[in-house]
């Protein structure tokens, strides 16, 4: 069994993020790539001390990449989209 804070890398900050937080109580954090959803669940709830009643992973591709006339590769990566239970709130920036 892998340490929870491995399973859960970051969140990730982008505008849908942002509105799928306010809109419908989901977020979105960057995973372990071999982490599956139950994993995923557990560590997030002992983590955070909430509730999750589902969780969504996607695998990100990397993308091709040209530094002049070099080819390269970006990393590829797992999001979760956690959906919590009605009335958990979880706020990542508390305070700002």
């Amino acid at each position: 069994m892998r340490d929870v804070y491995d399973i859960l890398k970051k969140p990730v900050f982008t505008e849908k993020a942002t509105y799928l937080k306010e809109t419908s109580g989901k977020l979105i954090v960057e995973v372990d790539r071999r982490a599956n959803k139950v994993e995923i669940r557990k560590a997030f709830e002992e983590v955070f001390k909430v509730k999750v009643v589902k969780v969504a992973t996607i695998n990100v591709r990397g993308k091709k990449k040209k530094w002049g006339r070099s080819v390269g590769w970006s990393s590829a990566m797992k999001k979760a989209v956690v959906t919590l239970k009605k009335g958990e709130k979880l706020d990542f920036i508390e305070g700002v």
